[in-house]
């Protein structure tokens, strides 16, 4: 069972000089310890699940985007980085058509995934759920708006000024035979009405089903916002970092923007689960690759253990 915001144990590792970011006096600046081709969590046997959220940061079209953002210089260190932790489960947040298949190719044959472009057409940037099918059976999935008209794709209803989307896709594992939900989605950077309104529909749906659920997200919500307060309310969903049993990292911001990471600046980035999911592990991974990051966003991930089967609820 998850216990909010009880004490956990958190592993420190030693940095990797040949990748960690010039040391620092201020004790809140990040020194990585991993480099993008070493696992922070790596590969889990069940039955825990690996789990991981990540906004890859979506390849731009300006004529001189800055080095740092640049796909081509960004996409090498997202491919160690997915090749090396391996997860069960990957929710992804701003995937262009090319970046998902990218996506989708550093994670290898085994994998598959689920989810398309957010756009009227399908088309446009995609927070799909990827899955390594020799562990996972997928059961059923759909993506709706979130708006008034879920059903109708691009739709937009509670202010944001571009349309946004959630996946949900219910699993078996193949290793216990236990069934859970999945949820992705990435919501408005803008719009706080947006973000509080999408945040309801998101819990209304988790409650609705008797299934344990994992939520996995770029928020743009810092804890204890009111989107946030919306998703845990009366134990719709759980933060999984405070749950933690272990923590082996410490906590980053996960909007880095390209820079050393830094303690005390917010996480936006989420992964919540069901309170009746047992926590084991939780990170927030600032692992670098040929001094840059693949994201403007840390990765953040979780260990975690489904019920048996009649202890949801």
């Amino acid at each position: 069972m998850m216990t909010p915001d009880r004490p956990a144990e958190t592993r420190s590792v030693g940095p990797d000089p040949s990748t960690a970011a010039p040391s620092s006096a201020d004790p809140s600046t990040a020194d990585p310890s991993t480099a993008a081709g070493a696992a922070l969590i790596g590969p889990v046997p069940a039955p825990g699940l690996h789990v991981m959220s990540w906004n890859i940061r979506r390849r731009t079209f300006a004529l001189t985007p800055r080095r740092s953002d640049r796909w081509q210089r960004r996409a090498p260190g997202l491919r160690s980085l997915l090749q090396a932790e391996r997860p069960t489960l990957l929710g992804v947040q701003e995937a262009l058509p090319d970046q998902a298949r990218f996506v989708a190719e550093a994670l290898g044959g085994a994998y598959e995934h689920v989810g398309h472009g957010r756009g009227r057409h399908a088309t446009g940037e995609a927070s799909p759920i990827y899955y390594d099918a020799d562990r996972l059976e997928l059961l059923d999935w759909e993506q709706r708006a979130l708006s008034d008209t879920p059903h109708h794709l691009g739709s937009r209803s509670w202010g944001n000024l571009i349309p946004r989307s959630l996946v949900a896709a219910t699993f078996r594992d193949r290793m216990t035979t236990r069934t859970f939900r999945t949820l992705n989605t990435h919501l408005d950077h803008l719009s706080h009405r947006s973000r509080l309104r999408a945040a309801q529909s998101i819990r209304d749906l988790v409650t609705a089903s008797p299934l344990p659920a994992v939520f996995l997200a770029d928020l743009n919500a810092r804890p204890g916002s009111a989107p946030v307060k919306r998703l845990l309310q009366d134990g719709g969903l759980a933060d999984t970092w405070a749950a933690a049993a272990q923590r082996d990292s410490q906590e980053w911001g996960t909007f880095a923007d390209y820079r050393t990471p830094r303690v005390g600046r917010p996480r936006i980035d989420w992964i919540m689960a069901s309170p009746e999911v047992d926590v084991a592990r939780a990170a927030i991974n600032p692992a670098r690759h040929r001094g840059g990051w693949p994201s403007d966003h840390l990765p953040v991930q979780a260990v975690l253990h489904l019920p048996q089967e009649g202890e949801a609820g």
